[in-house]
């Protein structure tokens, strides 16, 4: 193995362990952060407090996680992963269940902003996603949706309204492809 790519690959290494001994800290923040659960790098946190993480949760560097208002709160789920750069934001609920895949750059937001004053936001409606959902790259889910058990949507896709358990869905809006036997 060249010099060159060994130090690459631990360098990245070394993030993950770093972000593994900040935990404690990030422990006493939230409103609960459950065991084996490991945080690398995150871009944005606001409204930790309001923020519970089930155990063995892997969030990817770049994570953006976000409550604000009264009635916000994020949870996510046990054995759950969250890609590199995703945007999870809440005024009104945003839940995932457990052992959930979201994919690299998906956006799940419950908060939205009118066009007269476009720098405030208002909630949407609460976001529920069931457990065993995969979300592939680039998927944007809006307030006021409910992703299924089991489901799955494909990369790109945009739900605007609810997905069936073990459905597959894609496109803009996202719609019903098909789902699993």
């Amino acid at each position: 193995m060249n010099l060159a790519r060994l130090a690459v690959e631990k360098r990245a290494g070394l993030r993950y362990r770093l972000a593994q001994s900040g935990m404690p800290l990030m422990r006493k923040a939230f409103g609960h952060i459950g065991r084996g659960t490991v945080v690398v790098a995150p871009l944005m946190l606001a409204g930790v407090d309001r923020i519970t993480i089930g155990d063995d949760v892997i969030i990817r560097d770049g994570a953006w996680l976000a409550t604000e208002g009264p009635s916000a709160a994020l949870a996510i789920g046990s054995h759950t992963y969250i890609g590199h750069r995703v945007h999870l934001h809440s005024i009104d609920p945003v839940s995932i269940g457990t052992r959930c895949v979201i994919a690299d750059n998906v956006m799940v937001s419950s908060t939205d902003h009118g066009r007269s004053d476009r720098h405030a936001v208002q909630g949407t409606g609460a976001v529920v996603i069931g457990d065993d959902v995969f979300l592939g790259q680039n998927v944007v889910v809006l307030g006021g949706v409910r992703i299924g058990d089991g489901a799955t949507v494909a990369a790109g896709a945009v739900v605007v309204k609810d997905v069936p358990a073990g459905a597959v869905v894609g496109g803009v809006p996202a719609k019903v492809l098909g789902g699993w036997s």
